[in-house]
């Protein structure tokens, strides 16, 4: 058992801290406040190959890992980036990951130089209004229609639609009630976003808001038959490796996120001079980021087996679930305990710790519910009877 980082994932962790705090606060403080995308930071980030991290050399990527990927992410949060920078990257990272696993060489080939080089990106379209967390129920249909498919239904939470010339989209492709599982019948579409068949609306949201979230509408867009990832009707299962990945690095950001906090926190308390000593001096301050420390320190040594695990071809839907679970449960509390740390002066923008806990607090529910999570665990860890 080996808990050192390989010297190329520790050149890994030094180039991205160094490229991402080239980008300060007060830029992401102004991209949140304007609505804006980061389109400096995500440039930097193109032009020096960190997109294309996890995608094969033979298609212009580094070839990588997904552990090398959660060091990137991990780092991209910490800096104060937090969730408007790392999702301005990830997307393209573990958003075409089953297109890497299971698509044509011809898609992969077309495709995924584009992407690596940041000049192609591609949104996330699953999740449905009336269908949540329960993706086999979803309704968004594509029906065929000679060599092609068209595809009707609607879409929500689809981040990054905005910008992005192309989605990974689910749909069925066989009822719900004519399939022999609920898992079947669907199928994985990287379909275009033809302004003329989709439509494109922003939700307002509480944070992240440099990264666009949009509910999308396509009416009858037409997909070839060479956009399809993988084989008709099992787009679900070719879409779990898209899935956990996206735990992983969802919870390496969270990570990220509750240590950035963290340390602003701590330097705050440091500094912070009440009744005549630092407030850090008081336990009822020390002792919350000392527990806050810890338990990052924890959270990441599950990041780090899930993404071995994943790396390795083994299976770890209950490691990414979990890393995913802590990861956002304490980076969450870290950046609740800095702001309190901070008092007023943490409610204020200013000071950006309102920020990262605007930001984290999405992790808790995105991309899979905490309870979710735990009704996973207790089903398949425990073998418990299902409860939902």
């Amino acid at each position: 058992m080996d808990f050192a980082l390989t010297e190329e994932q520790q050149q890994i962790r030094g180039q991205a801290r160094a490229l991402a705090r080239k980008f300060d606060d007060a830029y992401w403080r102004a991209c949140d406040t304007e609505h804006r995308f980061p389109w400096e930071f995500y440039q930097a980030f193109a032009d020096a190959g960190w997109l294309g991290i996890a995608i094969p050399r033979e298609y212009g990527g580094a070839g990588l890992g997904i552990t090398e990927a959660s060091i990137l992410l991990e780092e991209v949060a910490a800096s104060g980036a937090a969730m408007n920078g790392a999702t301005a990257l990830h997307l393209t990272i573990f958003g075409l990951n089953p297109v890497v696993r299971h698509g044509t060489a011809e898609l992969k080939q077309r495709i995924l130089p584009e992407a690596a080089a940041g000049r192609l990106h591609v949104a996330f379209g699953v999740t449905e209004p009336t269908a949540g967390s329960d993706t086999p129920s979803i309704t968004t249909f594509a029906r065929r229609d000679g060599d092609r498919f068209l595809i009707r239904g609607q879409k929500v939470w689809t981040s990054k639609a905005k910008e992005s010339s192309k989605v990974l989209l689910l749909a069925r492709t066989t009822t719900l009630e004519d399939s022999s599982r609920r898992t079947d019948g669907m199928t994985l579409f990287l379909a275009n976003l033809d302004p003329a068949h989709v439509t494109i609306r922003e939700i307002d949201k509480l944070g992240r808001h440099a990264v666009d979230s949009n509910e999308v509408f396509y009416d009858d867009l037409p997909v070839e038959q060479r956009d399809v990832v993988g084989e008709v009707g099992r787009g679900f299962y070719h879409l779990l490796d898209g899935l956990n990945p996206e735990r992983i690095l969802i919870a390496a950001e969270a990570l990220g996120t509750g240590r950035v906090a963290l340390a602003r926190a701590t330097a705050y308390a440091k500094e912070r001079v009440v009744f005549g000593r630092p407030i850090g001096q008081n336990q009822g301050i020390q002792f919350p980021l000392a527990d806050s420390h810890a338990k990052l320190a924890a959270a990441e040594l599950m990041i780090r087996k899930a993404s071995w695990l994943y790396d390795q071809g083994q299976p770890c839907g209950a490691e990414a679930n979990m890393a995913k679970y802590l990861a956002s449960e304490w980076g969450f509390e870290a950046a609740d305990r800095a702001l309190q740390t901070l008092g007023g002066f943490g409610y204020a923008r200013e000071f950006d710790v309102e920020r990262y806990w605007r930001e984290v607090r999405v992790m808790r529910i995105a991309p899979v519910t905490q309870e979710m999570i735990l009704n996973f665990i207790g089903q398949h860890e425990l073998g418990l009877p299902r409860s939902y």
